[in-house]
């Protein structure tokens, strides 16, 4: 049985730190990212877990849909909010316990 305490959010192209949750938190939860590849060019996605930015797709990714999974346990936020970063040819979809 799925566990209903998840929440999915959608990341749309060109943002900056947008943050997973209504306020998001330190102890937040990220379980998978599903990233859609519009443009190869610009197809930047990176994390933060509070001010530490983590790179997870670079440009000049092939077009298509990504689903990059931090596994069973999660990575879980020890500095503040998880935030997500787009660049002008990906989106995402966030999955995890977001505050």
């Amino acid at each position: 049985m799925p566990d209903a305490s998840f929440k999915y959010e959608t990341v749309a192209v060109s943002q900056t730190d947008q943050v997973l949750g209504a306020t998001g938190a330190s102890k937040d939860e990220l379980r998978k990212l599903v990233i859609s590849v519009s443009t190869a060019a610009t197809s930047t996605v990176s994390i933060k877990d509070g001010s530490t930015s983590i790179p997870i797709l670079a440009a000049t990714t092939p077009i298509g849909v990504y689903l990059v999974d931090f596994g069973e346990i999660g990575l879980i936020s020890t500095t503040g909010a998880w935030s997500v970063t787009t660049g002008a040819g990906a989106t995402v979809i966030a999955i995890g316990k977001f505050s």
